[in-house]
Formats: structure tokens, sequence, C-alpha cells
């Protein structure tokens, strides 16, 4: 029997259980489309290339599984590259495929012909662009490993279009197996284990720091259980503002007391003040351990003699390591409980809660508000989003499933991360984002009603980018502030319009029942709430 390249293509993502499929259509991909007809694949439809990728970064996270993005060729491609950076730096599991000018037409000025494995080189693990259509169903096998092993993240490959196009036996050497879609296995040796005993055992103030991608189910979980076997305090870091991050309250001011900081899966980066004095001690000793071997040289580079053992492997193989073969540990009670007070602080108040705008509230009663939500619905995710308004929902201290935009500090995700994370679970997604974040992919709400994604999108709406505003309050004062007013939009009536739910609050006391409601309505839904202008929160 004859197949083409694209049916390969379908029929491996079929193979790989990575179903669901965030496309956006294009000339070069059609015939994809036309030969998941009759598979197990679900398109979902986008309005923007970009978004493919949040959400398939989103259902990457939530799922654990490897996400899928579809995009065409030339500018399509173009544009879904501006999210992988988000992806990459969130360790985000995921294969976007481009579309491309067919090789047969390459440097006669072919439709959209761009080089777009080297676009993309920078933003992923891997790049490549398929050269034998035959091959292809191996290769997106083995980015789909790729995107798995070590350190997970995005990975690129083109698709040229005479290749899917192309005709050929189907014979049974086509096709991976399911063991060529199974991530790399990871090991720790005892030998390994050992130099990092002794260096948890001569510390009194260890600190351990966990990559984003330790920060979720299930090796979370594993991290907080091995913290108390050893006695030692694990942080997970997903946040750009790093030690700043609102999340942990107080952190910077135990970091800084530590005299062991072991990077687990963690850059060694401007998160951490680059592991300069008085951020962290400067007689503090280093242990870097990263399936990345450039993090490691990073890491040596930066620390030089401080840096006591560094291993290349993956962290979570090492932790499990470590609670097997790690003796009873020194008696740290009193350094474990500072650093957990310390990361749960939060204050009484919060500045300018002590005063009221008629119709407008401050971002800590939406954070109030939202925790109560949240506590009603302990399963719900709570996604974050924007510049400085989702910094104030990141204080909340609830048991929920968070998806943050993360180290990568992108903007504007919400709507599509809400809709990926809403297909990756039946629990109840609320996204929190600003107005001008939202103003990026609010279109999406109209993919949501399409493809049956009952997400909660809570605006905090001050008609500003307020991120922008308050630096330039901070740098030039007042007087030189502009560029960065924005219209007070009823985005409630926005997403009314398409057929989602809305909502308008402009008192605390509207805002819980309007969150209710939202959540009830069982459709794509907007609360937009008007907020005063404040600078994100900051722990002192």
């Amino acid at each position: 029997m004859l197949i083409r390249g694209a049916d390969l293509i379908a029929r491996t993502l079929e193979l790989s259980g990575s179903t669901k499929i965030y496309a956006l259509t294009g000339n070069h991909i059609m015939s994809i489309y036309d030969a998941a007809i009759g598979t197990k694949l679900d398109l979902i439809h986008t309005r923007h290339e970009a978004s493919t990728v949040y959400m398939a970064d989103a259902w990457a996270r939530l799922s654990g599984a490897c996400g899928i993005a579809l995009v065409s060729s030339g500018a399509g491609h173009a544009n879904a590259l501006g999210s992988l950076p988000t992806a990459l730096a969130a360790d985000a599991p995921l294969v976007l495929l481009s579309g491309h000018a067919g090789l047969s037409e390459l440097g006669r000025g072919a439709f959209q012909e761009m080089k777009q494995a080297e676009m993309a080189a920078s933003v992923c693990k891997a790049s490549i662009t398929a050269s034998d259509a035959r091959r292809m169903g191996h290769q997106l096998a083995a980015c789909i490993r790729l995107a798995m092993s070590g350190r997970p993240g995005p990975v690129h490959m083109s698709l040229p279009v005479d290749l899917l196009e192309e005709t050929f036996e189907d014979t049974p050497d086509l096709w991976p197996t399911a063991a060529d879609f199974i991530p790399e296995p990871a090991v720790a040796e005892p030998t390994d284990i050992a130099p990092i005993i002794a260096a948890l055992q001569k510390a009194e103030r260890p600190m351990l720091l966990a990559g984003p991608w330790l920060c979720r189910a299930p090796a979370s979980s594993e991290f907080q259980a091995a913290a108390a076997k050893l006695g030692v305090p694990i942080i997970g870091m997903e946040s750009p503002r790093g030690i700043n991050d609102p999340s942990l309250g107080r952190f910077a001011q135990v970091l800084a007391k530590a005299d062991l900081v072991m990077l687990l899966g963690k850059p060694h980066d401007q998160t951490i003040k680059f592991g300069q004095a008085p951020f962290i001690h400067q007689d503090a000793s280093f242990v870097a351990v990263d399936p990345d071997v450039g993090m490691i040289e990073r890491a040596k580079r930066e620390q030089g003699k401080r840096l006591v053992f560094a291993l290349q492997a993956d962290p979570l193989a090492v932790v499990r390591g470590l609670t097997t073969e790690a003796p009873a540990t020194v008696a740290r009670a009193s350094w474990s409980e500072e650093v957990a007070a310390a990361v749960a602080y939060r204050p009484a108040a919060w500045p300018g809660e002590d005063s009221a705008e008629q119709g407008r509230l401050h971002p800590a009663e939406l954070c109030r508000g939202l925790e109560a939500v949240l506590k009603r619905h302990p399963d719900a995710v709570l996604i974050c989003d924007g510049g400085e308004i989702p910094q104030w929902p990141q204080t909340i201290q609830t048991g929920n499933r968070r998806l943050i935009n993360g180290v990568g500090a992108s903007i504007g995700g919400a709507a599509p991360f809400a809709i990926g994370a809403r297909h990756a679970t039946d629990a109840t997604v609320i996204a929190v984002s600003g107005d001008g974040a939202f103003g990026f992919h609010f279109a999406e709400m109209d993919t949501a009603l399409r493809h049956n994604a009952p997400i909660v999108m809570v605006i905090g709406n001050d008609a500003t980018w307020n991120a922008e505003h308050q630096l330039q309050l901070r740098a030039y004062g007042k007087g030189r502030a502009h560029g960065c007013d924005l219209l007070l939009t009823r985005y409630d009536r926005v997403v009314e319009a398409l057929g989602g739910h809305g909502e308008h609050v402009t008192t605390f006391d509207d805002l819980v029942p309007a969150l209710e409601r939202a959540i009830a309505s069982g459709r794509p839904a907007c609360v937009n709430v008007e907020i005063r202008s404040f600078p994100a929160p900051v722990m002192k």
C-alpha cells in the first residue's frame, strides 16, 4: 500500500500518544490535516501560531507528556518562534512541527523559503529539517524522545512540503517502536552521590535549589520527601524574579545565610543574582547537578573554587540516590524551620491598602477573593501571566496547582496557557492576566469556545502597561512617565460578544460571587476587575 510522508507524520504522532495537536493551518501542512482524518489526532485550531506553542507548553507541563504544536512555513513558523523561549526557560517538553518550502525548490525563491531550522536553533534543545521522507517517522520519534530526556525542553522539526506529499510503499521499517519515544533513562551511581553527601554533612545551613521542571508533579513530591529525610530545605525556583519571587516570601533573606547552595537542575543565572554576595554569602560553597553540560560549565566558570562538586546527571535521579544512600543527617531543625517561616511570610497588609478608590480594587483585594475561591476548588489550576499583576496572585498560599509565565518572562500567554491546561485536566482553570498582556491573544477565547475549554480569565484592569509604568516612575520620575496608557476596555463584553460569559467587577463584595458565576457558567469566561495601579509586591 502506498502512503504519503504526511501519513507517516500523522500516524507517528498517533503512535507516540501525543494526540492533542495545537495547530494553525497553512499551505505547506495541508497534507497533514488530510492525513489526520481517521486517526486519533485531535487538532485544536488556534487563532495565532504563537498560541499553538503556549497551549502545547501548558498541556505538557500539566500532563507530563510531550506537547505538540503544528504550524505552517515562513511567517507562520516565525510567529510560533516567539513562544519557544518561554518553553525553553520553563523546561517544558514539546515539539514544534513547521511546514517548509520544498527541498527541490530551495535556493530558487520558493514560496515562504526561510532558514527555519537556523531561526529556531537558539530557542530549542535541537532544530532540524527533514531530508528523507521515509525517515520522518523515526526523526519525529527522536525529537519527542529528546524533548522529554534530561532537562526537558522544546525541539523543532521542519517538514518540507515535497516530503510530506511524497508517496512510497508502506513497510515495517518506516515506523518507530514504542521504545523509540521513551526518554533516556536517568541513573545516578553511589560513587556520584558520595561527594554530595559529604558536602551536605559538612554544611550547617545548606540550601537545595530546584529548577522549573522539578517544581512540577510528580518530581516536586519526591523533592519534598527528600527534604524531610535529608533535613535540608529544598526550594523550587521558576520565576523571572528569582529570589524576589513573591511566592517565596522572604526567601532572599535566608538564602543570604546559606553556607552550601546546591543547584539541582537550576541554572546559575540572574535569578540567584549570579551567586554574588551579599545575595549569597561570600564564603558559601556550591554544588551543581544538571543534565546539561553547558550549565555545569557555566557554574564552574561563575563560581570557580567555590564550586566544590559538579555532576552532569539527572537531578531527580541524584535526589533519589541521596534519599537511599545518605546516612542520618546533621540535625538542622532550626535552620529548616527558619527557611520555612521565611518562605511562608506574608505581611498583614500591603502598601496602599489603608486607602481606597471608588470603583477600583487594590490588587491585594483581588488576591483575597481569588484565594477564597481557590480554597473552595482545591483541584483548580491557577495560571499567572503578565508584568505586575500576576505577581500578586503568586503570593496566594494554597495547595492549588500553578502555572506561571516562567523564567523567560514573556507576557500574553494566559489565554492559550489556560486552554492547554484545561485540556490536560478536568479541573477548573483560572488564569490571571493584566489588561495589556490579555490583549496579545484574547482572540483565543474564540478557540476556547470552539474546542470546549471552559476557562476563567481574570483581568486585572488598570488601563496601563503597569510594569513599564512602574519602571519609568522609579527610573525617571512621574513627570517623565509616558507611553503606557491603555483604554479601560470592557473585556467582559468582548468575551460575551464571542459567546462566552462576562463579569464586570468594581467592588470587593462583588468579586467572589462573580468568580463563582463564571466557574458555574461552564463556558469560557472573563471576569474583568478594575484595579488600582501598584507595583508588584515586595517582601521586606
